[in-house]
């Protein structure tokens, strides 16, 4: 009898710290990662951004993963929370200093608007944050609700605010 195998589909996580040692803290949700969700098949460089929202905070660190995962999209929200919790993150205020943030921008190409979940993330086009990073390994990929791939949505982006990629 054959195993049932299980169908991979592309997810697009953004990952941001901006409290302790920020690159740290990247590599441990990065191998939280690989160890709960799936194997990263891009990577962005790491970017230096001005905190969104609250502006009276530290700079945060962010960086894009395209991850091969089999989880449906429960389970992946399961995981990148329980990722959250393992490394101390605490909700206190929105926009607030964090420790780790894990948001899923995209899975698939699917739109799902559900209690606690939706993808694409609502707010992914506003925020030059995540767009850098993610114009840097997906800029052809077309937003599912938006009709437009990252590059244009780069490009039409109001954000101003400083985005910095980092030396690797």
């Amino acid at each position: 009898m054959q195993p049932i195998s299980k169908k991979y589909i592309n997810v697009f996580l953004s990952l941001g710290s901006n409290l302790g040692n920020r690159e740290e803290n990247l590599r441990t949700a990065f191998a939280l990662i690989k160890r709960l969700v799936g194997k990263a098949a891009k990577m962005s460089h790491v970017y230096e951004t001005e905190p969104w929202g609250n502006k009276e905070q530290e700079p945060f660190l962010n960086q894009v993963l395209m991850v091969n995962t089999t989880l449906d999209p429960r389970e992946l929200l399961e995981a990148v929370t329980k990722i959250e919790r393992e490394m101390g993150r605490q909700r206190k205020e929105k926009w607030g200093p964090r420790i780790i943030d894990v948001d899923i921008l995209f899975y698939g190409k699917r739109i799902i608007r559900d209690k606690g979940l939706e993808i694409p993330h609502p707010e992914l086009h506003k925020r030059a944050f995540i767009l850098a990073p993610l114009l840097e390994i997906a800029p052809d990929f077309e937003h599912p609700l938006l009709k437009q791939p990252i590059d244009q949505l780069y490009m039409d982006c109001d954000d101003l605010s400083e985005v910095v990629m980092l030396e690797s």
